[in-house]
């Protein structure tokens, strides 16, 4: 059963290119952190659609398809993107990301991929009665930055990948104080002057108030590095 929705066609997830990866100390190379409850448990509803990883949230086709188009309210702005739930269903339950905006959706309402249904549901019933809960991601490694292609000195656009927790917002500094990013339903963080030549700092705010800070060499033309570190969800 398709949602039978028109998806925004604006962005190209295939614009982004493979991680450069960079030493990361202490970071780990096995996912950890998953699991803690970052809000209250939801009552909604499931449905499914042909998901391939890629969507709303401008992440690439393919990798891991547990995965869910979150409805129009609490996708909020792509606030929601990368985010992590937990979902019980008549058939079982699993641990979903967040990678898409289901336009036609009512709160509380979840699409999800054909391969997570299964799990919760029988795919006959295409439409269910779920409960689902916000938790910390499991993550290995540090966060990472991505350079919308186009992005330079002067207009530069960055996308926070791989977090264990929602990201609230993202600044950035070369001299002087922190200037907030604009976020867009794209799931990138935009500045139409651009962050100027040369290196600058990032600090990125999770959901809860933890914050992150890192010193990027320039900016990158369609291109993606890791940062220092990485959240710790608080149990």
């Amino acid at each position: 059963m398709l949602r039978g929705m028109n998806r925004p066609a604006l962005w190209n997830p295939s614009l982004l290119v493979a991680l450069a990866s960079f030493a990361c100390g202490g970071c780990g190379d096995s996912a950890s952190g998953g699991g803690v409850t970052l809000g209250e448990e939801q009552k909604g509803i499931a449905t499914y659609y042909d998901a391939n990883g890629s969507g709303n949230c401008s992440y690439d086709k393919g990798g891991d398809l547990m995965v869910a188009a979150m409805n129009a309210d609490q996708y909020d702005n792509s606030a929601a993107c990368g985010q992590c739930v937990d979902v019980v269903g008549p058939k079982g339950s699993l641990r979903v990301r967040i990678v898409d905006q289901c336009p036609d959706c009512d709160k509380g309402h979840l699409d999800l991929s054909r391969e997570a249904f299964e799990k919760v549901a029988e795919m006959k019933d295409g439409r269910v009665d779920i409960t689902w809960t916000p938790v910390s991601c499991d993550v290995a490694g540090p966060v990472k930055y991505h350079f919308k292609e186009g992005s330079n000195p002067w207009w530069t656009a960055i996308q926070v990948r791989n977090h264990r927790l929602p990201i609230k917002k993202l600044e950035w500094k070369r001299d002087g104080d922190w200037k907030s990013l604009r976020r867009e339903s794209y799931n990138y963080f935009v500045t139409d002057e651009g962050v100027g030549e040369g290196s600058f700092q990032l600090r990125v705010t999770a959901s809860d108030g933890q914050q992150l800070t890192d010193t990027l060499e320039k900016v990158l033309d369609d291109k993606a590095v890791d940062g220092a570190e990485q959240f710790a969800p608080k149990k």
